[in-house]
């Protein structure tokens, strides 16, 4: 059974025109990619090569006992957005990327969660950059950062992420 990955990639090259994909059916792809974000209706709503904004809804199902947004949702959001950036950044070589794990995270929960959540993730564009002038096969460590906020813009959480990523020669 192919990874979500290989279907993805699969996917974004049948609509290939020899270019790097079309961001926006990127976000499509990554929002029915990982059955877990359907579960919880995680979306990706804004994808750009400098960064992107995932979404978490207001549900009662993803509350803690507190009445407050559940850490672990919140920690979702913020993982997909960086995921997110990272494969709008990495645009040309997208179709190339064999892997993109997440090694270690640090969380800076600010205030308690209500409402309906947004997380901006962006990742090293320094990294990214350097990637891109490349061609060979490569692993390459990346940092990643999102920030989580309120529908009143109010800063809520601060995540960290290192992350490890295997691209093909190009």
């Amino acid at each position: 059974m192919p990874s979500a990955l290989a279907v993805a990639q699969a996917t974004l090259a049948k609509g290939g025109n020899g270019g790097p994909p079309n961001l926006e059916q990127v976000r499509t792809i990554l929002d029915s990619m990982v059955p877990f974000c359907n579960l919880v209706g995680v979306r990706v709503t804004e994808l750009r090569s400098d960064g992107a904004v995932a979404e978490l809804p207001d549900r009662e199902n993803l509350r803690n006992h507190m009445g407050t947004v559940h850490a672990g949702a919140l920690f979702l959001a913020a993982e997909v957005a960086c995921a997110a950036a990272f494969s709008g950044a990495m645009g040309p070589r997208l179709l190339g990327v064999r892997g993109f794990l997440l090694r270690n995270s640090h969380v800076s929960y600010l205030k308690p969660a209500q409402g309906r959540i947004r997380a901006r993730g962006t990742v090293d564009r320094t990294i990214i950059a350097d990637v891109l002038t490349r061609t060979q096969e490569e692993r390459f460590d990346l940092t990643g950062r999102a920030l989580i906020y309120d529908d009143n813009d109010l800063l809520l959480v601060k995540v960290d992420f290192d992350y490890v990523a295997w691209v093909a020669a190009g």
